[in-house]
């Protein structure tokens, strides 16, 4: 075969190849919706932190069990009838029981040598007050987790004004865009509005040591400091 005729079968080839290796690799174009932008917005208000909560708790240690249990129950027995006292209905004052836990103590020959035991008791509300007063009073147990929060009514109260302004945010940024971007005016296409669901992040205070006799005998100090509630809106407009 001759350069002549090579040279014109070689061509022929890529003349029937080309638009189709073209066609496999021109862009499929994909046109989004014109003029829609998504957006979030969101807005804190802070509140007086109104509830306390405290833990009490004590650990007893001894070589048998049954001794380790019934002092662990004499401590939370007489802490608890102290709480009672002050408990109060309407989340003013609340008393719950903690854990109780007994476990064995190990020696150097895997054989047991003793038990430890611990127990815990809750007391928490919105009178402040009565359980500083009640932490001073208790004498079996040491305060061992002390934490404050906005109450579930607190939050409630003040969700509908952090919603509105969180919802005034995202349409102020909407407008924003939209003349950024040369629109006159948005219609909002969809909207999604959230507000924390009331739980708080804890900022305990624990206490590595035990408290003496003679501190306990004193209220404790109460700074219940502030906390947040959160609202955020995340949607999307229609630049118009």
């Amino acid at each position: 075969m001759n350069k002549t005729l090579l040279w014109l079968l070689c061509a022929s080839v890529l003349a029937v190849c080309l638009p189709t290796l073209a066609g496999a690799q021109a862009p499929v174009a994909q046109k989004d919706s014109e003029g829609i932008v998504s957006l979030s917005s969101s807005a804190t208000v802070q509140v007086p932190n109104d509830w306390i909560s405290v833990q009490f708790s004590t650990t007893k240690e001894g070589p048998d069990a049954a001794a380790v249990q019934a002092a662990l129950k004499d401590a939370l027995g007489t802490a608890l009838a102290q709480a009672r006292q002050v408990a109060k209905p309407d989340g003013h004052v609340e008393v719950q029981g903690g854990g109780f836990s007994l476990q064995p103590r190990m020696n150097a020959k895997g054989q047991v040598s003793g038990w430890t035991g611990t127990t815990s008791l809750w007391v928490q509300g919105r009178d402040m007050g009565a359980i500083a007063e009640l932490a001073g009073r208790v004498q079996t147990m040491t305060v061992g987790n002390l934490d404050y929060s906005v109450s579930r009514e607190a939050r409630e109260k003040v969700e509908g004004e952090v919603a509105a302004q969180a919802i005034a945010r995202f349409r102020a940024k909407a407008a924003d865009y939209a003349k950024a971007f040369g629109y006159a005016t948005y219609t909002v296409r969809d909207a999604n509005v959230n507000v924390d669901n009331g739980q708080v992040a804890p900022r305990p205070i624990r206490f590595k040591a035990a408290m003496s006799m003679s501190s306990m005998s004193e209220p404790l100090p109460v700074e219940a400091g502030s906390g947040s509630v959160t609202a955020n809106v995340n949607g999307s407009v229609q630049l118009k």
